[in-house]
């Protein structure tokens, strides 16, 4: 399994990436995750969507909480030709507490806990915490890769603005 450094960083502290390097035009790799009830779910499930694919470190954390509320307000306009899927590795369980309490219902959380698949299909598996940087895909209707922001301190939001451009640009 490839390493990567200098992509990402917590608190200036260089951190480790693990798993495959995804690129731009490159295909999306399909995954299994488990929704909150505990039911696998396959990026192949939302063919002929945009898909937009956001990796958090953990939904209990200030930064991810804020991204994905922020996610969710945005996917209520964007249409149902666009699917935001937002991967952590929480359990489903916490992260249907963390939704329901959130009123979060427009973005669909999965988690990789089980074996961290999505993480390492897509590069973000980060080795020395064992929980998912934070990332943004963009997969357009035919399931390719067509916008990466890695955001490179964990602490930080990502670019919104860029995110929506590139979904825009799809639709």
């Amino acid at each position: 399994m490839s390493e990567r450094t200098g992509i990402i960083e917590m608190k200036g502290k260089p951190l480790t990436l693990m798993g495959n390097e995804i690129k731009i035009g490159d295909s999306a790799p399909d995954f299994e995750a488990l929704n909150s009830d505990m039911e696998s779910v396959k990026l192949s499930a939302f063919k002929g969507k945009v898909v937009v694919i956001t990796t958090v470190p953990s939904l209990d954390t200030q930064v991810c909480d804020l991204e994905t509320k922020q996610f969710n307000k945005e996917a209520k306009k964007l249409g149902d030709d666009v699917v935001i899927l937002t991967i952590s590795m929480d359990l489903p369980f916490a992260q249907k507490r963390w939704c329901e309490e959130a009123g979060v219902k427009n973005v669909h959380l999965l988690s990789d806990h089980r074996d961290g698949s999505v993480g390492i299909a897509y590069g973000v598996l980060i080795k020395e915490l064992r929980l998912l940087a934070r990332t943004v895909f963009v997969i357009d209707t035919d399931g390719r890769v067509q916008y990466i922001q890695y955001v490179k301190e964990t602490a930080s939001e990502p670019d919104y603005d860029e995110v929506l451009e590139a979904i825009s640009k799809l639709k």
